[in-house]
């Protein structure tokens, strides 16, 4: 079975087309700019091809198409009717969806319902669902949302310590993010060691970064909250901070609320401490040239990842195994190593020999730590795709 799967932004679409029965991916891709039809393109991985061209994209619908006839042009499908499901990708599902689900009206009315919570990512994957539900009405769609995973934490953990009416009347409370990843983080060392009874601290870390603790299988506690911008420092957001600050800040600086919401996603982490730049790449190669911005970032980086796993670890009563995923986890030896020569006090030891590897799945940790350390190349998409089939083969 074809099952492709979609994420999509307000100007972007992003594609993968699997073989479920191999689990193999055959297609993938980007369209680019739409909306902008002077400048807007795709670029398309298909087994040893890289074709990218410009192309003109006023609306999503005019990505799907051309999407749609490349797939046949390629002969990757012959018709549009071997596509047997679509996946898509929604960041937030709010409080009502704890797992994927077949896409109705009703969902997409829900998706509306609930776009403040989500304003930048929602509006955008309903774009997407209308746009392939208009050329392929036929086809079954499913929702995989992002918050879903972490519906398991317990209210201790997912409410703030604000007027308990924020929660009933606005909905005010930690909802999560990464859970396709953490899910598929999760599920994959569980294979591995061949047990679903694990402690499991997961650390997906990229541009976005969260931790999350993983009891059998089941979310309990993930730095993430309301939004994607509370945690640990990333690539441009802040992580954590005293909102106290921002009403000083508004009155000495003379910014406005939205300028300072917007300096702490696009301007803060990495970004803002190294005034270097966002890419941990960068931020490395500025540590070895002794640049000292670079060098604290990095450093504030690692501290807000070591302060989630130790509080992690105290609430499982310990762990079985900690987990490295996404851009940083998989390919960065040096903040791997960072991270796990802090948590030395708990027996936890990284051997420096299997550490020096990048995306590659791989035990890392030495053959006396107390904690074993991994990491695995998450495979979101692939998770999206599983979920598709399953739903629709229900």
């Amino acid at each position: 079975m074809k099952i492709m799967v979609i994420n999509t932004g307000s100007s972007s679409l992003k594609f993968s087309l699997f073989n479920m029965n191999q689990k193999k991916l055959l297609i993938n891709g980007l369209f680019e700019r739409i909306g902008n039809p002077d400048v807007s393109g795709y670029k398309i991985k298909f087994q040893d091809q890289k074709i990218e061209n410009q192309a003109p994209l006023n609306n999503h619908i005019d990505a799907v198409n051309i999407l749609l006839n490349k797939l046949v042009e390629l002969k990757i499908i012959e018709k549009l009717e071997d596509i047997d499901g679509i996946g898509h990708r929604i960041v937030h599902g709010g409080i009502d969806y704890k797992e994927s689900v077949l896409i109705t009206d009703k969902v997409v009315q829900d998706l509306i319902d609930i776009i403040d919570l989500a304003p930048l990512h929602n509006p955008a994957h309903i774009m997407g669902i209308q746009a392939f539900k208009k050329i392929l009405p036929n086809i079954p769609m499913v929702a995989v949302f992002d918050t879903a995973f972490h519906q398991t934490i317990d209210e201790t953990n997912y409410l703030y310590s604000v007027p308990y009416s924020w929660y009933r009347d606005y909905k005010i409370r930690k909802y999560g993010f990464h859970g396709t990843s953490h899910r598929y983080i999760s599920e994959t060392i569980m294979q591995e060691l061949k047990s679903s009874k694990l402690k499991i601290i997961s650390c997906h870390l990229g541009a976005g970064g969260s931790i999350c603790a993983i009891k059998d299988g089941k979310s309990i506690d993930t730095s993430m909250g309301f939004t994607p911008l509370a945690g640990i420092t990333m690539a441009t957001r802040s992580g954590d901070i005293d909102v106290s600050f921002i009403p000083y800040l508004i009155k000495e600086s003379g910014k406005t609320l939205e300028q300072i919401i917007d300096d702490l996603n696009t301007k803060s982490g990495l970004l803002g401490i190294s005034e270097y730049s966002s890419d941990s790449r960068d931020i490395e190669e500025g540590m070895a040239n002794g640049n000292a911005n670079c060098i604290l970032a990095q450093k504030k980086l690692v501290r807000s990842i070591v302060n989630y796993i130790a509080s992690y670890y105290v609430q499982l009563d310990g762990a079985d195994v900690i987990c490295f995923a996404g851009g940083i986890g998989e390919k960065s030896p040096i903040t791997r190593k960072n991270i796990i020569d802090n948590l030395a006090c708990l027996g936890i030891y990284i051997d420096e020999k299997k550490n020096n590897i990048r995306s590659e799945f791989r035990k890392i940790s030495t053959e006396d730590s107390k904690v074993a350390v991994y990491i695995i190349p998450t495979d979101e998409e692939l998770m999206l795709a599983k979920d598709t089939l399953n739903i629709i083969n229900r």
